[in-house]
């Protein structure tokens, strides 16, 4: 995808992503309830309005297919041939946004030829949202209180665009080595994971986030990295990896160590590790995901 293009998908994309974030907000300042799918996770009616909001959007801007969690499942043998589409989580951490902790997002990335080329996490309660392209970099800006139809036309948005801050500087050589994981989500094998850090890094801190905020804080430079050693879907890595990706991180694989790829027969993805760029080429840390690799794919025989 030529620059120009990338600029424009963006645009609507974060257009989407604010005013999916608005339809969530009005759900969220007012009680409601919750139902279960049938894997037992939450469902609220933030998740609907939200997925209509950014499908209403993206429609309108073009006739792409929209890969999204609450939208209508779609067999491989429909999507197979697909070159490029919108992957959309349009709330990811409803466990968060049920706990009212304000730790949920809404994620719109375009995936061309199985890797995703662009993305946008927008943090409503917080109203940051992060934003990347493989072309350009990764950036983030503050929304208003208030947004209004100013805010969201094309001048307007390539403004945002153009004015939004650089990740936060990298963490100094000195501190300690952040590391980040879920909120909802934790287990034994990520504490054998965290206390395997320690032997290759003096002082490791840890941090707790709920939804893809955890690779927001990656791609922003707030923490150094990000291990999931269970299962997660593609609508809740491909924004995020975006955005890693395109401020020099990776985000691997615990399969084969290389990056998450979408559009798979099977929407799961395998367990994956989220790294900064100071990471990637770190022979302890290179080290210990082949070990992750190799303990998993012995468990698999």
């Amino acid at each position: 995808m030529k620059a120009e293009d990338q600029l424009e998908y963006m645009k609507i994309a974060l257009k989407a992503a604010l005013l999916a974030g608005e339809a969530i907000l009005r759900v969220y300042q007012k009680p409601f309830a919750v139902d279960y799918k049938a894997d037992h996770s939450p469902l609220t009616e933030a998740d609907r309005q939200s997925h209509q909001a950014i499908e209403d959007e993206l429609r309108r801007f073009n006739d792409a297919p929209i890969l999204s969690e609450e939208g209508q499942s779609i067999e491989f043998q429909d999507r197979r041939n697909w070159t490029g589409f919108w992957l959309v989580d349009p709330l990811d951490g409803t466990k968060e946004f049920v706990k009212r902790n304000g730790e949920f997002t809404v994620n719109i990335a375009w995936v061309t030829h199985g890797a995703p080329a662009m993305g946008v996490v927008y943090a409503p309660v917080s109203r940051i949202c992060y934003w990347g392209m493989t072309c350009r970099g990764a950036f983030q800006f503050s929304v208003p209180a208030r947004i209004d139809q100013s805010m969201l036309t094309p001048t307007a948005l390539s403004d945002r665009i153009e004015n939004s801050a650089s990740p936060a500087p990298r963490r100094a050589t000195g501190q300690s080595l952040m590391v980040v994981a879920s909120r909802s989500h934790p287990s034994p094998a990520l504490a054998e994971f965290t206390e395997q850090l320690k032997l290759q890094f003096s002082d490791v801190a840890f941090r707790s986030v709920g939804s893809s905020l955890k690779i927001c804080l990656v791609a922003s430079g707030a923490a150094d990295v990000y291990p999931r050693l269970g299962p997660t879907m593609e609508w809740d890595t491909g924004a995020g990896q975006a955005l890693v990706e395109a401020g020099g991180g990776r985000l691997l694989s615990l399969a084969d160590g290389r990056p998450l790829r979408y559009n798979k027969p099977c929407l799961r993805n395998p367990g994956f590790i989220a790294l900064g760029p100071h990471l990637i080429a770190h022979a302890g840390v290179r080290e210990l995901i082949g070990r992750l690799i190799l303990q998993r794919t012995s468990q698999n025989v």
